[in-house]
């Protein structure tokens, strides 16, 4: 039996998971949120693009970490993600458009790379981006060793001295608090929020949507009630159906001559 979904390395940067024959498809790169790159979440997300047509990218940005440890998300450099884009775009099986999809810290990461990348005039500006559970504002570093949950007995405050991003070798203009101006994209922008996040509070994507719309932009929203952080399978299932209309939708169908 051939198989559906084939796996494929993206030389230098890690690997893919697309659909058997030459192509090219249309591709997603795929950032994982706080969970870390070695957890197998955004792989595993990546293969859910790939059985429906996408050449999917799950790219890892923590550094450090091992199968027991995340990883942090401290001064993570945003322009080698902008590197791994284009990388993404001249892989012989990509299609000519390119989506970004990132979940939580993810979500972040791909709403602050788009806006610094349009602000810049960069080529290569993603076709269309999704972003699931995304803040509206900059947040501190992560660092997964110090990390304990409110009612343990080792927890920490949040260490706001921690830049969790830089941008050309810097972290000015990406303190904490500081707004992600994604209302400089104007193209096809995805946003969905768990009602009962307890995590990050909905109403971070609800002032996402206001100030987007302030600007004269139509984000797609989508609000899924009595979901927490993470959607459960019933909302996950209706998440991933969202989700993948949308990409089909912007990113065009796959082309999968063999």
């Amino acid at each position: 039996m051939p198989l559906q979904i084939v796996r494929r390395l993206l030389p230098e940067w890690g690997t893919t998971y697309g659909p058997p024959g030459a192509g090219p498809f249309p591709a997603v790169m795929v950032l994982h949120g706080s969970e870390g790159a070695l957890s197998g979440w955004s792989h595993r997300n990546a293969a859910i693009l790939a059985a429906h047509g996408f050449l999917a990218f799950p790219f890892g940005y923590s550094s450090g970490g091992n199968a027991w440890n995340a990883g942090h998300i401290v001064d993570c450099p945003l322009d080698r993600t902008a590197q791994a884009l284009a990388a993404l775009r001249d892989f012989p099986f990509v299609g000519p458009r390119v989506g970004l999809y990132g979940v939580s810290r993810g979500a972040e990461h791909a709403l602050l790379l788009t806006s610094l990348m349009v602000r810049d005039e960069m080529p290569g500006i993603p076709e269309a981006v999704a972003a699931h559970s995304p803040p509206d504002v900059v947040c501190g570093g992560f660092d997964a060793r110090s990390f304990r949950d409110s009612g343990d007995p080792g927890w920490q405050s949040w260490d706001v001295g921690k830049r969790a991003w830089t941008w050309k070798g810097s972290a000015e203009g990406l303190l904490p608090t500081t707004p992600i101006e994604v209302e400089r994209y104007a193209g096809p922008l995805f946003l969905s929020h768990g009602v009962q996040d307890r995590l990050w509070s909905v109403e971070m994507t609800k002032r996402l949507e206001q100030r987007l719309g302030r600007h004269g932009r139509q984000p797609e929203v989508h609000y899924y009630e009595g979901e927490d952080h993470l959607p459960g399978s019933e909302g996950e299932n209706r998440h991933h159906e969202l989700l993948i209309d949308f990409f089909k939708r912007h990113l065009g169908p796959s082309d999968t001559t063999s």
